[in-house]
């Protein structure tokens, strides 16, 4: 079967031609795509399948277009009758099912709505699957059952599929005693075990048989497939192929969730299913027809035999394993002992050690009769004959499958970890160009692949990180195989005539010759290991034929950037242009690829050069860079040339580098092995839930028993009434104080009633569903006066939190787990700032660390960080990025440590100011260490009296308070008199204020006092992020790059906060978590916050595969939300206006607007020149063409492009800023002809300027504007933009005015789209303008009246010319006026200073002699 561009292309979307011609979609048409009421015909479902799908093989186009007329939602499932159905509804039902999965669309809302119907259906699905169909049907039921079983999300899903792997299924069992062993080591299970027998014993007779199909429909299908395998002969029957592969991938995903595995493990080892396999021909063919349904039964043998306990679910560590298999061996060589010591007389005698391969299994076992080998099997519960019994004497001898059993079962399993280590990061030639990377690359859906699943459930943490380490590897590699082959087409290798020597033809940016290349060092291995403990290698290049730019971008390579060593040897074919589908290896004559890691940079000397000596390198010098390459893969090539091989390391000819941000693979995928060989602890009230099992709601601060009951809100309330109105479904208690007197700070303390707080026994599900009203105490308390000076002054919180944004700062400051979900506009980020800052000043001891998918979001939040009452000093920000902060101060590591030397000198200039105040003389601002000996022999020595006076406020006068005071002299140049002569205890206060500063001045010292003592600026900035910083932000990519850093440095953090959550890899947001040592075999995070929306688009994988098979795109945040874990949605938005928001408002339930929004002048009218806040503009064919693909993928559409550029110009002339305009669009083919045309209608005037951004909608997320115009694109098919997520990020990012340019008939008829269409079409398809206006109009947003109507592109292409006449006509006036006035203004100048013209005059005359 082809997987190439030819298969892909049957997937391809569907055009707007065939949607409305094809026979299928007339019929649709005519029984449920009218608005008239719907009658059902079961005849036309029939004939849909037996007349259309069946004669074309379920042409996949076909389905799709079924799916796009919304056939499920429309007809088939409103009519879906139990009773009635027939097999082909069924069948219709299961192919609209898997259509919907393959575009990403959930069809369960749909189907799962009447759960004794969808009962009814999967009841239908098994029984269609024992019928004798073809097998193209049955894979498409099968695959209907494996998108089930990856839905346990939806509770009726997962009850049906659930009931197929209860512990029923073990009446399969080949003997009572393999049940009776299990029961007898985990009494549970018997339990469970007679529960069900009672269950079976109680239902009727149609209830019975509904167990017996449950209970039997495994081993019944497992038996069905076991003998299609044994039917793949030589000539390969395609079908019988696939279905075989989809019914392993379907054992597959069973074997990897715990609540499935749990009880069907045991009967797949007991059907000796994977014996059966490995015996089978196929087995022993290598073609590649057969090569993935290998693939996937290693995988299923693996996860057979994963480390994990199926009753308990305790993930096994390699020691437990070795005890577990040890165990066995042991028992085996019991039983030999007792029974059969004559037939087998050594090996119960054997070491362990050396009856655990293998082949030593087999040389004891094999000389022994079939006569015993039956009988060692009964006597350890093995079955001696396969479930499908004429298997014996057709496919193999009886003696041998007991052999098998029995080896099967006892040899040892291979180490995953032994074989991740010996394994290279670096990718190779094999690698990058095999079969199932490329094959991955034309992914349609058709056949599963051979790489793991990411989905709500994991069997343990190792297998989570052992999952996500394959998929990223996998993604990674494709993404390099891209730049390979992008800069080996642009270099274009060839071989002249007749010397037959390798010629560049191009040039690529990315890729150049090199000189020379050699291993320099190659280390000895250390104690265990075979490979090298280091290989050094230094690679030799010129770049004097290149451009300064290019030059400067190969001279920015630094310690630890990945380059990659390319063999090309050309033939006489490689000068022809490639073509898709060829083989690119071959075509182009690539030997080898090796990756290195740059140890240095290197002059012609060999001596290491600095970043700031590289700028001034000679352009005709030679480069030179020292490079570590890996030792494993050098250990496999080394090996290869003492058998005869190439030395590989002679031949490199090119080398290659990447882009640095695209480049950090290599430290990512060490950090993620790394976590899989270290003793990994995730918080115990968070790792079930973060396997996916238990209670959602169990690591929410309500379940916890560690939960702060009293709560500082600091300034989080602006008033009472704030706080009342954030608390309306609770009681605000007082504790008797009078409402007028309560002012903030407050403190909340929450009380629960006596019956809640102490459960006397287990609540009834129903029961624990009633809330019992909560009780606040709230008390007020006065903050602490901070001294005199304007910096003492708190910064104080300014935003009204809506009472959803107050209960998600609540959840935050408590222990455990929170859940943010942020709809666009809803301040997310200001909930997140609020709640670092109450844990700062709570939890003065704890760090938080704050980790984000972007600089731009890590900026934004440190920004509001520094608007609030946080120390500087106590914030950090890792990585790059922080340069674009807006501020003048630094914030990086170095930034910290030089501004805290910098705060050491002004503190210290203090100290000399408040001695030389005291009269005392010396040099105590000299160190740190000398002032704090000052401060304690003479601060504390005269403040300590004063402090007693002061505790007695009944005798003390206003006078003894002022000339006591005994710092009178160093506060004099406050800004205000510290005392306050009107009141007694607003002076006391005061005055401790100023000891207050004083304090606060040397506390600071004796916290830069270690970086006084530092001398090295590397041991300084580890000081900070360890100690003194209480705040740390990083992106997740840093977090994952620097980690094994982190650890070594023994940071420290007890809280973690991560922005865009929704939008990070799962093992990205995972990482984070685990940059710190456990304490005593605990993890010390208390607090874990997310923020994110899942409702807008999820990570970036570049790989159809990865991301739709491999489900990679899923993060964190959106599992956490599908397994249903608390998540508190902000409910109202002040971002854009009202009738804006509501274009998206409906993804989210009640999304409400705050006042500012309602009330604000800019809000309320209308933008000028253009009728509506928002519009669809219907965009005909331009010039005959509507969308175009000039490459594959690179869609373009110059008829929207030229209409937008001509709406922006427009805007413009009207005086809007173009700062405040963004041009969006779906595709980057598009984004490419827009600059094309801006240019070309704008650049020759400098007056329009470029908007502030044309970039792809999904590049804008997290971002916004006033003005947004959005491009759709596509004419022929909906394409991505069907995927409601990346619809909502394009409705959401406009303040002010939003405008569609698209094809109205195309997306007003998809299904998704529909709740934002249905708005967008209830306004006039025709731009619609206001050409009386200027820029100050009055006119309210909901006034309409007045609009003219722009018929299309051509008329509003003239309307701007015209505008732009009167503009130049307006600016060549304006510059004629001004030259007038300057000349007229040196005139007056001239006349008025006669004497200076004569001067003028005279040294003009002098300069022209």
């Amino acid at each position: 079967m082809d997987h190439g561009p030819t298969a892909a292309r049957k997937f391809r979307n569907l055009t707007m031609q065939e949607m409305e011609s094809d026979p299928i979609a007339v019929l649709a048409n005519q029984h449920f795509g009218q608005t008239k009421k719907v009658k059902f015909d079961a005849k036309f479902v029939n004939d849909i399948i037996d007349s259309h799908l069946a004669p074309s093989q379920y042409n996949p186009r076909q389905i799709m277009l079924l799916e796009y007329t919304q056939y499920l939602e429309k007809y088939l499932w409103p009519f879906f009758d139990p009773a009635k159905a027939s097999f082909q509804h069924v069948l219709s039902i299961c192919l609209m099912v898997n259509e919907k999965y393959r575009q990403r669309v959930s069809p369960w809302d749909t189907i799962t709505d009447d759960a004794e119907k969808f009962d009814a259906l999967f009841r239908h699905v098994l029984q269609s699957l024992t019928l004798s169909n073809s097998l193209d049907v049955q894979r498409a039921l099968l695959l209907f059952l494996i998108h089930s079983f990856q839905s346990f999300e939806n509770a009726s899903v997962r009850a049906e599929c659930l009931k197929l792997v209860s512990i029923g299924i073990w009446k399969n069992l080949c003997c009572d005693n393999v049940r009776e062993n299990l029961m007898g080591e985990y009494p549970t299970l018997r339990k469970l075990w007679n529960s069900a027998n009672k269950k079976y014993e109680a239902a009727d007779k149609d209830g019975k048989a509904v167990m017996d199909q449950c209970q039997s429909w495994l081993s019944n299908a497992m038996t069905d497939v076991i003998q299609k395998i044994y039917q793949i002969e030589q000539m390969v029957d395609t079908d019988l192929v696939m279905y075989c592969e989809r019914f392993v991938e379907f054992l597959i995903d069973l074997e990897a969730q715990l609540p499935t595995r749990r009880f069907f493990n045991t009967l797949l080892n007991d059907y000796q299913f994977l014996t059966l396999c490995r015996l089978s021909p196929l087995m022993q063919r290598d073609d590649q027809d057969v090569r993935l349904l290998k693939q996937l039964i290693d995988t299923l043998s693996f996860y057979a035999k994963f480390e994990i306990n199926d009753q308990t679910g305790q993930a096994l560590s390699d020691l437990e394993m070795t005890e577990q298999h040890s165990q066995q061996l042991i028992h085996l060589q019991h039983t030999v002992f007792s029974h059969f010591r004559d037939v087998f007389p050594e090996l119960p005698l054997s070491n362990l050690g050396s009856i655990e391969s293998r082949s030593d299994l087999l040389w004891h076992l094999d000389p022994a009769s079939e006569d015993n080998l039956v009988h060692l099997c009964e006597k350890l519960n093995l079955r001696t004959t396969p479930i499908v019994p004429e298997l014996i004497g057709q496919a193999f001898d009886r003696k041998t499958y007991l052999l098998e059993t029995i080896i099967d079962k006892y040899q040892k399993r291979t180490s995953q970890i032994e074989q991740i280590n010996k394994t290279s990061l670096y990718p190779d030639e094999a690698t990058l160009f095999s079969d199932s990377l490329i094959q991955s690359q034309y992914y349609t859906g058709e056949r599963p692949l051979a790489i793991p699943k990411l989905n709500l459930q994991f069997l343990t943490l190792h297998d989570y990180l052992l999952r996500n380490y394959n998929l990223f590897r996998l993604e990674s590699y494709y993404e390099i195989r891209q730049d390979v082959e992008d800069a080996v087409k642009r270099l274009g290798p060839r071989l002249t005539y007749p010397e037959r020597t390798i010629e560049w033809s191009g040039w690529a940016r990315m890729a150049l010759p090199i000189n020379a290349f050699s291993v320099v060092d190659v280390a000895r291995p250390d104690l265990g290991k075979s490979a090298p403990s280091r290989v050094v290698g230094e690679v030799n290049f010129s770049v004097d034929s290149y451009t300064k730019v290019l030059r400067d971008e190969w001279d920015s390579l630094r310690r630890h950037d990945i380059v990659f060593l390319l063999t090309i040897r050309p033939h006489d074919n490689s000068a022809l242009p490639f073509k898709e589908g060829d083989d690119f290896l071959k075509h182009y004559g690539i030997k080898y690829i090796r990756g290195a890691e740059v140890i240095d940079v290197l002059d012609q000397h060999g001596r290491p050069i600095h970043e700031a000596e590289s700028k001034q390198l000679n352009p005709k010098q030679p480069r030179q860079l020292q490079l570590a390459l890996d030792p494993n893969q050098y250990t496999v090539d080394a090996d290869h040339n003492h058998h005869g091989g190439e030395d590989v390391y002679e031949t490199f000819n090119v080398l290659l580098r990447r882009k640095p941000q695209e480049n950090n693979f290599k430290a990512v995928l060490e950090t993620i092995r790394d976590l899989m060989q270290s003793d990994l602890v995730v918080p115990d009230w968070l790792q079930k839930v973060f396997l996916g099992y238990g209670d959602p709601a169990s690591a929410n601060y309500k379940q916890l028993p560690n939960s702060l009951p009293t709560l500082d809100f600091r300034d989080t309330f602006l008033d009472w009434s704030h706080l009342k109105d954030s608390f309306v479904d609770k009681t605000v208690d007082t504790e008797g104080a009078e409402e007028s007197t309560m002012v903030p700070p407050f403190k909340i303390t929450t009380v629960l009633p006596e019956a809640a707080e102490k459960p006397k026994k287990k609540k009834s599900k129903k029961a624990m569903d009633v809330d019992v009203q909560e009780t606040l105490c709230v008390s007020s308390y006065k903050a602490p006066n901070k001294g005199p000076y304007p910096q003492d002054i708190p910064k104080l919180n300014a935003v009204r939190f809506t009472p959803v944004q107050v209960e998600a700062i609540h959840s935050g400051l408590n222990h455990g787990l929170t859940m943010v979900v942020g709809p666009p506009g809803t301040g997310k980020t200001d909930v997140a700032v609020q709640t670092i800052a109450n844990l700062y000043h709570n939890h003065p001891s704890q760090h938080t660390l704050i980790v984000t998918h972007s600089n731009q979001a890590l900026n934004q939040i440190f920004e509001k960080l520094m608007a609030l009452d946080i120390d500087p000093r106590h914030l950090v920000r890792l990585g790059h990025g922080q340069e674009e902060l807006n501020t003048d101060v630094s914030f990086s590591k170095f930034g910290r440590v030089s501004s805290f030397l910098e705060l050491r000198v002004e503190l210290l200039n203090e100290v000399d100011r408040l001695a030389k105040s005291l009269q005392i003389f010396g040099d105590h601002g000299a160190s740190c260490e000398t002032a704090g000996y000052f401060y304690r022999s003479h601060v504390l020595t005269r403040w300590t009296p004063y402090e007693n006076m002061l505790a007695n406020p009944d005798t003390l006068t206003m006078d003894e308070l002022r000339d006591k005071f005994p710092f009178t002299l160093f506060f004099s140049n406050a800004p205000q008199p510290w005392i306050q002569e009107d009141s007694l205890d607003e002076s006391i206060e005061a005055a401790r204020g100023c000891f207050r500063h004083l304090q606060s001045m040397f506390d600071t010292l004796e916290e830069i006092r270690p970086f006084e003592l530092l001398r090295y600026q590397g041991d300084r900035a580890n000081y900070l992020i360890t100690k003194e910083a209480k705040i740390i932000a990083m992106t997740c990519t840093h977090a994952a790059l620097k980690r094994r850093e982190l650890v070594d440095l023994k940071f420290k953090y007890d809280n973690v906060v991560m922005e865009e959550s929704a939008q990070i890899l799962e093992v990205e947001t995972f990482i984070p978590m685990l940059l710190q040592e456990p304490e005593d075999g605990q993890n010390r995070l208390k607090r874990v916050i997310l923020i994110g929306d899942h409702h807008q688009l999820p990570p970036v994988v570049k790989n159809q595969a990865f991301q739709q098979y491999g489900n990679m795109e899923q993060s964190l945040f959106s599992r956490f939300v599908r397994l249903g874990v608390p998540a508190l949605q902000l409910d109202a938005q002040g971002r854009a206006r009202p009738s804006l928001a509501k274009l998206y408002s409906w993804q989210y339930g009640s999304l409400g607007d705050l006042p500012n929004v309602q009330t604000e002048p800019a809000f309320q009218l209308a933008n000028p020149g253009l009728t509506y806040d928002y519009q669809f503009i219907h965009v005909d064919a331009y010039h005959g063409q509507g969308e175009s693909e000039p490459v594959p993928f690179f869609y373009q559409n110059l008829g929207e492009a030229e209409y937008i550029v001509a709406l922006y110009q427009y805007m413009r002339l009207m005086g809007y800023p173009a700062e405040k305009i963004s041009i969006l669009t779906t595709y980057n083919g598009q984004r490419s002809l827009i600059n094309d045309v801006l240019q070309k209608r704008c650049g020759w005037n400098a007056f329009f300027g470029r908007p502030a951004a044309v970039t792809t909608v999904d590049r804008y997320q997290g971002q916004q504007n006033d003005y947004i115009l959005l491009s759709l694109v596509r004419t022929k098919s909906v394409g991505h933009l069907r995927d409601v997520r990346r619809l909502i990020v394009a409705m959401s990012r406009a303040r002010l005015g939003l405008y569609i340019f698209g094809s109205e008939r195309l997306f007003a008829n998809c299904y998704e789209l529909k709740p934002v269409f249905d708005q967008l079409l209830a306004r006039p398809s025709k731009l619609s303008l206001h050409l009386d206006e200027s820029m100050t109009t009055s006119r309210k947003v909901d006034d309409h009246k007045k609009a003219t109507a722009i018929d299309n592109v051509e008329d509003l292409g003239s309307l701007v010319y015209k505008m732009s006449e009167k503009q130049l006509d307006l600016q060549r006036e304006e510059q004629a006026q001004a030259e007038a006035e300057a000349l007229l203004l040196q005139q007056q100048t001239d006349e008025e200073n006669p004497e200076d013209q004569l001067q003028d005059q005279e040294m003009e005359n002098a300069e022209d002699a």
